[in-house]
């Protein structure tokens, strides 16, 4: 079965995100757990979050990932964008354990002239605070394009930031199609080959999830710019192979790309339409 759904907004709860998951065709999800620019959560209601499990489980739909804001920086040079990386996710961590299965993932941060080195010691410094062998949530670094100074922007550097993580077992990794082609990464013609990297760097065993978003970039172009699928420099046959590739096909696939939900639904439909039953 083919797991596949996009971000949607949880500005009107949970079952709501539920219920036009199902709407759309998607049978999972990916949400913000506050707002992606800001700060501050809104109050989480427990009824609410069980209506959600209770409507998923009738309507066969998984188990939501979450997605960290963009402002987290946990490698960031001033300490106080740091401190709200780390009180955020001690904050989200502890929130989402409320939801069983739940992973969360988040973009590492950018050094911001520090050198990747001091970053990744960050990074990890940050991820030892706020993880606890009691938790249930898995938490995922996401690979980057390599814009500026962001931090995962190769395989590598993802894997000095685990073995640096003491609870190396709560973590795993979400791997977005666009930036890992930005970042250099040919996974339009080499597909096999870069997945046999990944492993022999990290561990397929770590990868988690998919961010699938074609590119409007060459690869290689360090720019981080979603397209729709099929419509960018990816193409629509790299996208048919990475859904039924027998090392992908059984994880859960999440679009970012540039639409509404009625163009969600109809690139749910399009990959339903390529996925080999």
């Amino acid at each position: 079965m083919l797991r596949i759904g996009c971000h949607l907004s949880s500005s009107k709860g949970f079952l709501a995100m539920a219920q036009t998951a199902q709407s759309i065709g998607a049978n999972t999800f990916q949400f913000f757990t506050r707002n992606p620019r800001g700060g501050a959560a809104k109050e989480w209601i427990q009824s609410d979050i069980d209506a959600m499990l209770a409507f998923m489980a009738g309507a066969d739909i998984a188990t939501p990932l979450a997605h960290a804001p963009y402002t987290l920086n946990a490698c960031a040079a001033e300490e106080g964008i740091r401190s709200f990386a780390l009180n955020t996710m001690k904050d989200d961590l502890q929130r989402l354990e409320r939801i069983p299965g739940v992973m969360y993932n988040f973009h590492p941060g950018s050094h911001v002239k520090q050198g990747a080195e001091k970053g990744i010691e960050l990074i990890a410094d940050t991820l030892n605070r706020v993880l606890w062998q009691e938790q249930s949530t898995t938490v995922l670094l996401e690979t980057m394009a390599g814009k500026g100074s962001e931090i995962g922007r190769s395989f590598e550097e993802l894997r000095r930031i685990l073995d640096r993580v003491e609870l190396s077992e709560k973590m795993g990794v979400c791997l977005d199609t666009c930036h890992v082609w930005d970042g250099g990464y040919d996974i339009a013609e080499h597909l096999e080959e870069v997945l046999q990297e990944f492993d022999d760097v990290i561990g397929l065993c770590r990868l988690k999830a998919v961010h699938l978003n074609d590119s409007m970039n060459v690869c290689g172009s360090h720019k981080d710019r979603h397209e729709k699928i099929g419509k960018g420099n990816i193409g629509m046959y790299a996208f048919e192979r990475i859904i039924n590739h027998p090392k992908l096909r059984d994880l859960p696939f999440y679009l970012e790309t540039p639409n509404e939900l009625s163009g969600y639904a109809e690139e749910i439909a399009l990959l339903r339409n390529l996925f080999h039953i």
